[in-house]
């Protein structure tokens, strides 16, 4: 998988989402035999919720949702067929928190923000350093949550993981 945050600024077409969006939508468990190949699931994600998303999404697109996305199961392939999927970022007004856990963990951006005034397929950049979502379309700047260093730092190594794999510990300073 490649790196989700490789530079710190990021643009894309929004998908827009309603409020609680789970991890059922996302990772269908119709399709759960799929979960040791996750490219092909990853051709399936979030088609409970869009069954066009998979096909339309590209390199860099944000998902944009309201509140508590990925909510239910935890499973992990959900973020990871997200990140699979070429999604730049989900920016939603809150997360289940253990989605948020396992998309931090995996390297998928996921960002805090109110997406009220985004609308599907806007065009957005996103700038994580300096905590600014623009809205290109409408030309609005919408603050977002601001990551922690530390975060920040898990997410440029591609996630927890692949952090622990590049450095053999916890050692974020």
């Amino acid at each position: 998988m490649t790196n989700n945050c490789e530079d710190f600024l990021k643009k894309g077409k929004a998908f827009k989402f309603g409020d609680d969006i789970s991890t059922d939508h996302i990772a269908p468990g119709r399709l759960f035999h799929l979960r040791n190949d996750l490219e092909e699931f990853s051709k399936h994600v979030l088609e409970d919720a869009d069954p066009d998303f998979a096909s339309k999404v590209q390199k860099g697109d944000f998902i944009v949702a309201g509140k508590n996305f990925g909510l239910g199961s935890s499973r992990e392939h959900a973020p990871q067929i997200i990140k699979i999927a070429g999604v730049g970022a989900v920016i939603a007004k809150s997360f289940a928190r253990i989605f948020y856990r396992n998309a931090i963990n995996i390297g998928l951006l996921a960002i805090e923000c109110n997406t009220d005034e985004i609308e599907a397929q806007d065009e957005l950049e996103l700038d994580i350093k300096k905590g600014i979502l623009k809205d290109l379309t409408k030309n609005i700047e919408l603050k977002i949550t601001p990551l922690p260093d530390v975060m920040i730092r898990l997410l440029a190594d591609g996630g927890l993981v692949e952090h622990l794999n590049k450095n053999g510990d916890f050692k974020l300073v």
